[in-house]
């Protein structure tokens, strides 16, 4: 006989965003493009890999100047910041202000650094940088696209590099995760545990 659903479970309605009714885990990381004669950054929550070779995508609308600044440039910057960097990713998300240059006021204050093959920015001190060009932006998710790079270039900070002969949990103990839980809550990791594959699992 098949189980039910027990009552603590509370049915969502799907005739309206499901997202803000409970919470995920998310990366947290900021993108950066060229726009005109300055340069934007902007904090994306739905990233991601994308399979197991070097591309990565996250999600966008047509609303934002990142989908316009990637679809003309054809290339983007990921910064993956640290939780003491958190600040500067909300910094990232301010909103446009028409008298208010946001290159210019916003992204000129912020820390950061120029990338290597690209012509766009890093947040200064992130633990990880990756440099991409545009392979494909899928539209339709009703306003929102998902766009998606290869990347050619990528740099993580020494202390963050993976070695066999470290010990993983120590090293993300002294050097935590930054990970956001949406809607609007964020979390520095620095427990983990190894992950039980059953024996003889393959990637």
């Amino acid at each position: 006989m098949e189980k039910q659903l027990q009552d603590n479970y509370v049915r969502i309605s799907t005739n309206t965003p499901i997202w803000d009714h409970f919470f995920t885990v998310a990366p947290l990381i900021i993108v950066g493009t060229k726009e005109g004669n300055g340069y934007d950054m902007a904090p994306k929550h739905m990233a991601t890999p994308l399979g197991p070779s070097n591309y990565f995508g996250f999600l966008c609308t047509r609303n934002h100047s990142t989908y316009h600044n990637v679809k003309e440039t054809k290339e983007f910057s990921v910064s993956f910041p640290i939780p003491n960097q958190v600040l500067l990713a909300s910094l990232g998300a301010s909103p446009r202000n028409p008298d208010i240059d946001k290159s210019e006021q916003i992204v000129a204050s912020l820390p950061t650094v120029k990338a290597t093959t690209i012509d766009a920015l890093f947040v200064e001190n992130s633990y990880l940088y990756l440099e991409c060009e545009l392979f494909k932006i899928i539209d339709g998710f009703d306003d929102h696209s998902f766009i998606t790079g290869k990347i050619k270039t990528a740099f993580v900070n020494k202390d963050y590099l993976r070695v066999s002969e470290m010990d993983e949990q120590q090293q993300i103990n002294e050097y935590p995760l930054l990970a956001y839980l949406p809607p609007g809550r964020f979390a520095s990791i620095a427990q983990t545990y190894n992950f039980p594959f059953p024996k003889g699992f393959k990637k």
